[in-house]
């Protein structure tokens, strides 16, 4: 076999409840953004989305987990804002710590199975 440039795996990874995405990288993405910048529409805007898919996302999250993710409140003369409850705090670590299991897996069986030692070999 010819040889391969470099390869890295990737694994896209999500949750589902009833065959509907409730959690992946993306929306979870998008909660870290909410946290980080203190608004829905600040992390719309730094996903280079619009605010009504952001706000749908997060909404069909949390229908589908059945919990409250964000707490939102209006804008006006102080300025609205958002941020995060305590249950999206825990659902963004422990999916994190999912996914950077499940990539240090994949990349593990990448490395055997494209670059295998001499132990490794048949």
């Amino acid at each position: 076999m010819p040889a391969l440039p470099p390869l890295k795996p990737r694994v896209n990874v999500w949750l589902e409840v009833e065959d509907e995405v409730a959690l992946s990288r993306w929306r979870i993405r998008l909660l870290q953004m909410v946290d980080r910048t203190g608004s829905i529409s600040a992390a719309a805007e730094s996903m280079g989305i619009q605010y009504r898919l952001a706000w749908q996302r997060i909404h069909e999250m949390e229908e589908r987990l059945g919990i409250a993710l964000v707490h939102a409140s209006a804008g006006g003369r102080g300025g609205g804002g958002s941020t995060l409850t305590a249950e999206a705090q825990a659902l963004i670590a422990q999916f994190t710590a999912m996914i950077e299991a499940i990539d240090a897996c994949a990349t593990e069986h990448y490395a055997a199975q494209f670059h295998p030692t001499p132990s490794d070999a048949p």
